[in-house]
């Protein structure tokens, strides 16, 4: 199976961003992923190339700006802030990147999933919060923390994966996310994996005092998973 990778340059807004698509010469069910806080790295795009290796077409998405990369904690937490602190931009960001993927050529519309890793991941959830028009979201070692507003019915399927001593995410965090995806009719499941902390699929991640450090077992579990999840949304 022949995988070409390219990068995708937009606006939206007025501002300039940058995509990286790893796809097949023919449209296929799409997954859009959704960055870490330190913007879109050679991380995101190999999670976009694993995905295209199960046959989808894959777009690490951007949503700090074209060639806007954190190098430090500070950094990282400077790009990161304004969005946590303003979900509804960042629910309007998270939409109209669906919208400008949708046009691409390798792209099926009508079989979409978003999927993102830490900051990322609750970008994914976040989606879903909006009942935006995809089919399902994956969160990976996500923040749960709710927004001001989340739809009153939830039609995308989520599933999360969490890393049970997440400091990021504590378990008080986790009833709240499963008690508000409840109320929102939700189709959804929780994979909670122990004696795993934050980062977790982030061969890079080994900083236990942070909180971040790669687990090979639950990284392992957790793919296994989706693809099992994504192999049920498109069917």
């Amino acid at each position: 199976m022949t995988i070409s990778t390219r990068t995708h340059s937009y606006d939206i807004s007025g501002k300039s961003y940058k995509a990286f698509i790893a796809s097949h010469d023919a449209a296929a069910p799409t997954i859009l992923i959704c960055h870490a806080w330190a913007g879109r790295t050679e991380f995101e795009n190999q999670k976009a190339e694993a995905f295209a290796a199960l046959g989808y077409t894959a777009i690490a998405i951007d949503l700090f700006g074209s060639d806007v990369v954190g190098t430090s904690t500070e950094e990282c937490q400077a790009l990161m802030t304004p969005f946590m602190e303003d979900r509804a931009k960042l629910r309007e960001l998270l939409l109209a990147n669906i919208t400008e993927m949708k046009w691409l050529d390798q792209v099926d519309a009508d079989n979409v999933a978003v999927a993102g890793y830490c900051f990322g991941g609750l970008c994914a959830i976040d989606v879903a919060r909006a009942n935006a028009a995809v089919k399902g979201v994956i969160s990976y070692h996500g923040l749960f923390t709710s927004p001001d507003k989340t739809a009153d019915k939830i039609d995308p399927k989520l599933l999360v994966h969490h890393g049970w001593d997440d400091p990021m995410a504590p378990p008080a965090d986790v009833v709240s996310l499963g008690t508000e995806l409840t109320k929102a009719n939700a189709d959804w499941q929780l994979h909670a994996y122990g004696n795993t902390m934050h980062a977790f699929t982030n061969p890079k991640a080994n900083d236990p005092d942070f909180g971040t450090v790669y687990n090979a077992d639950a990284d392992r579990r957790s793919w296994q998973s989706t693809i099992e999840f994504l192999e049920e949304l498109f069917a």
